[in-house]
């Protein structure tokens, strides 16, 4: 095979093996890169509570501190009308918006709520177990009603 053949199969073969990434400048890619670093921090959480991971009280106010931020972020990337095919989200997102927006603002007062029970040091495991559940059962609750699993 000639070598101008050779570049064009392999350009084409680039291209193709790019069209299923997802930008992530886009809406569904930024909303994506904040739930996995949500997912991230919540799992050293429960990990810690869990026993995978040693506690470590200031480490897990600070993880806490860190997925309260987070998870005031993803709603503002989900536009008005579904945005892109690839989404894990249900179109029950869009056609139940005030639904959508009551489990968020849920989320945000659990891990409020989080933070608020890490303040008093040391902080041991038992006095943040319940706030961990209640962010858990959040997620959980939102993940039922509007994502595709």
């Amino acid at each position: 095979m000639p070598v101008k053949s050779r570049i064009a199969v392999l350009l084409t073969c680039l291209l193709l093996s790019a069209c299923g990434k997802i930008d992530p400048n886009s809406p569904l890619g930024q909303r994506k890169a904040i739930f996995k670093q949500m997912l991230n921090t919540s799992e050293d959480l429960g990990g810690m509570l869990r026993g995978r991971i040693p506690f470590d009280g200031q480490r897990f106010a600070t993880g806490a501190a860190q997925l309260d931020q987070l998870a005031r972020q993803p709603w503002q990337h989900f536009p008005q009308i579904k945005d892109d095919e690839r989404s894990t989200a249900k179109d029950e997102v869009w056609q139940r918006q005030e639904r959508f927006q009551q489990l968020a603002r849920q989320l945000e007062a659990a891990t409020a709520t989080l933070v608020a029970a890490t303040t008093q040091q040391p902080l041991a495991p038992a006095a943040v177990e319940a706030p961990v559940q209640k962010v858990e059962d959040s997620c959980e609750a939102c993940h039922q009603e509007f994502r595709a699993f």
